[in-house]
């Protein structure tokens, strides 16, 4: 048995990056998108509005979601060292982005439906109080989505490294969609009210909310192709896995012959090389070649040399 200390080959599993920034932002927005739900809910009870009873409870469909953002970063950092998630938890954040895109899917579906039958049936609507708790609803929005983008208006300079993560941050990317979602449909809920109150086109309220529904399935859409390729462990841009290559064969006569790159979490990524050379040296070194390469947080080195008989053909 290896008797000597190993503790200079070993290495966290921890590849995400620092989310509690992110899981702040989303409980304050949850807080936010619940007790708008709620206002919502009960105005359009009281005003006998559709509208806003509609926007409520598609709100509260979005408060779900969230919810499974939340939930996903507190597992995800809570887990993030655990050995028994052999490459970290840095999944479970696109794992809770998947789940948010499905949700948005379904909400547009809810709101599709919902929309053609009040362009069947239209129904009257309380237009002054209506339009109040919409604008009101609009701006949670609003401030929601300005949190979740950062709270601020400017970066230090120390801040590039954080704001390339959120960049790649399906989960709070996942909830900032869901609540431009709700700010979509608050708009255009203001939009039909206002249309119907002067001009008496209540058909418009049916026709924003299609509008909104194409608009909230594209946006899932988007969010459900990126995290999904996450999830299967899809490979980066080609030009990413030629850099790579070259960064490796540009030195001695090294010959990459399999490279496997997937992401590990939010940014980064893990690597596994196998080449082959005339002068073998030690993984070190070809790792060191990958430097550039600041993405890159766990590589696997695979050096064969080169025999003769093989060299030979």
């Amino acid at each position: 048995m290896h008797s000597h200390p190993v503790d200079e080959w070993e290495h966290s599993h921890d590849f995400g990056v620092d989310t509690r920034e992110g899981e702040r932002r989303t409980r304050l927005v949850v807080l936010l998108t619940a007790i708008m739900m709620v206002v919502e809910i009960i105005a359009g009870y009281l005003f006998g509005s559709m509208a806003l009873l509609a926007d409520g409870w598609h709100m509260g469909t979005h408060v779900a979601a969230l919810a499974i953002s939340l939930f996903a970063y507190q597992y995800a950092r809570r887990h993030a060292d655990n050995p028994v998630y052999s490459f970290g938890t840095g999944k479970v954040n696109a794992l809770g982005g998947f789940a948010s895109a499905v949700a948005l899917a379904v909400v547009a579906m809810l709101m599709g439906a919902e929309s053609l039958h009040r362009l069947l049936f239209p129904e009257s609507i309380q237009f002054d109080q209506a339009i109040l708790v919409a604008s009101i609803g609009l701006v949670v929005n609003l401030v929601s989505a300005w949190l979740l983008q950062g709270g601020h208006g400017h970066h230090h300079e120390d801040d590039s490294a954080q704001h390339h993560h959120h960049h790649h941050d399906h989960n709070l990317r996942a909830a900032y969609l869901h609540v431009l979602a709700d700010a979509l449909t608050s708009l255009l809920a203001i939009v039909a009210l206002v249309a119907g109150k002067y001009f008496n086109w209540l058909w418009m309220d049916a026709c924003m909310g299609l509008v909104g529904a194409v608009l909230i399935t594209r946006w899932g859409y988007g969010l459900l192709r990126e995290t999904s390729g996450v999830l299967l462990d899809s490979a980066p841009e080609e030009d990413r896995l030629s850099r790579m290559r070259d960064a490796i064969e540009s030195d001695a006569d090294n010959r990459v012959v399999d490279l496997h790159v997937w992401r590990l979490g939010p940014g980064s990524y893990g690597a596994i090389v196998s080449l082959v050379t005339h002068r073998p040296r030690d993984p070190e070194h070809y790792k060191a070649l990958l430097g550039q390469f600041a993405e890159l947080r766990h590589v696997t080195v695979e050096v064969n040399p080169c025999r003769a008989e093989h060299c030979a053909r």
